[in-house]
């Protein structure tokens, strides 16, 4: 099947172009910066590489979960403004084992962890797809590699950086010139189509170890405090502002360790506070208390809570209430005492890159009385041997009130996320 690339070659920078015409090795990887660019590069090279594939063979998408690969694999491949006339000829029904390119049967599997191995074992593949490659496990990669077994077989592949001592970097990056493998890196400044004030925002969003790795396209080490933008000067508030919408309580549960509560809040100065905090340490307290008791204390403590702004006015009662993922228990519990708890996001990175950006863009302040959570935020640091790994992992030990503000803040993001003003407008 001929492809007419023209329209999709004039949306790419230099190096993107470069990588259509000598992506022609076995292994072929896109690394970069967010919005670099890569992933519609190695896509128009995926559809020249279907539309000329032998019959033989499977062709294999992989990423981190089939509703990942939907969303930056299908859902770009699909849209017109892109790829013109070929979006038509990509269909998928989301979460489905397959679906279809070029009115080629395409295969579709997610990699979420080492368990994911053995769905590849068994396949023969002529072409392998993957999408943001580091967040593979390292077991399921080899194996897609052993089954590009028909000649002329190859993968291709994006990544945004990660550790420097990840497996992708050590084991393929860093030896391109003895394998079959070709690579190109590219940044933001490399997409000639994106929206400077775009640019801009997105460069504010990021910081610190996120912005190396996601703007700058560096691969750098987590290392150090965790939030290393955090300035309680700047940060913690001895007086609340208005608060027009309480968007939830985060609960993270311990029964020999401390449970803690923090509630969240949309002020009217445009940002996010984190605005009263309680906690149960069975140490300090020198008593456990069951999740019946747990219950009991935390209802009455809300019910206790002088409402910011309001006189005599007490008890909050937020939006949500997203609960530690392993406290199953609690959730039963609060639930039978009238509470609607919800499943807490555990996504431990994402959480923690997103309250660095709100840290460091000044979107989120804490209340002074929220001891806990100023207290344990300064220790809150990166665990070196999980970097050793190539892992980025904190250490984990006192992060009861950072679990729970984490819970809180990224479980409801698109509630509070409309509501917040902009890093610009804040500091203007």
């Amino acid at each position: 099947m001929a492809i007419d690339v023209d329209a999709v070659v004039r949306q790419l920078a230099p190096v993107h172009i470069r990588s259509i015409v000598e992506s022609t090795a076995r292994l072929n990887i896109w690394q970069g910066s967010v919005r670099s660019g890569k992933t519609v590069a190695s896509l128009l090279r995926l559809l020249m590489a279907i539309a000329a594939a032998p019959s033989s063979g499977r062709v294999l998408l992989f990423g981190k979960t089939r509703e990942s690969v939907n969303r930056n694999v299908f859902s770009v491949l699909g849209d017109p403004a892109l790829f013109g006339p070929l979006a038509h000829l990509v269909k998928y029904n989301p979460g489905a084992a397959t679906g279809s390119i070029l009115g080629r049967e395409v295969d579709v599997l997610g990699a979420n962890d080492a368990k994911a191995e053995p769905k590849v074992r068994g396949m023969t593949l002529c072409i392998a797809y993957g999408d943001e490659l580091t967040t593979i496990p390292e077991a399921f990669f080899t194996q897609v590699l052993a089954r590009l077994s028909v000649a002329g077989a190859q993968l291709f592949g994006t990544t945004n950086p990660d550790s420097p001592n990840h497996w992708l970097r050590k084991k393929y990056l860093l030896r391109a010139g003895e394998l079959n493998l070709r690579t190109w890196h590219s940044t933001l400044r490399d997409n000639p189509h994106l929206d400077p004030q775009y640019v801009r925002n997105l460069t504010t969003e990021y910081v610190g170890l996120w912005y190396k790795r996601f703007i700058l396209g560096a691969w750098v080490q987590a290392e150090g405090a965790v939030f290393d933008m955090w300035d309680e000067d700047r940060h913690v508030i001895p007086v609340l502002p208005a608060i027009h919408r309480w968007i939830s309580l985060g609960i993270d549960y311990g029964t020999r360790n401390a449970t803690a509560a923090l509630i969240l809040g949309v002020g009217q100065d445009g940002r996010l506070h984190l605005t009263h905090e309680w906690r149960h340490d069975p140490a300090v307290a020198r008593r456990q208390l069951t999740d019946a008791g747990l219950s009991r204390e935390l209802r009455a403590w809300l019910g206790r809570l002088q409402v910011p702004g309001a006189t005599g006015l007490t008890g909050l009662r937020p939006e949500w209430t997203v609960v530690d993922p392993a406290a199953a228990s609690l959730r039963l519990q609060l639930h039978e005492d009238g509470m609607t708890p919800a499943l807490a996001d555990n996504a431990v990175l994402d959480g923690i890159r997103l309250m660095s950006s709100l840290l460091g863009n000044d979107q989120l302040r804490v209340h002074a009385s929220c001891r806990g959570l100023i207290d344990e935020i300064p220790g809150y640091s990166w665990d070196d041997k999980a970097a050793e790994r190539g892992e980025d992992a904190p250490i984990k030990a006192d992060d009861h009130s950072i679990d729970a503000a984490r819970y809180a803040i990224k479980t409801p993001e698109v509630l509070w996320r409309p509501l917040l003003r902009s890093a610009h407008a804040l500091t203007a």
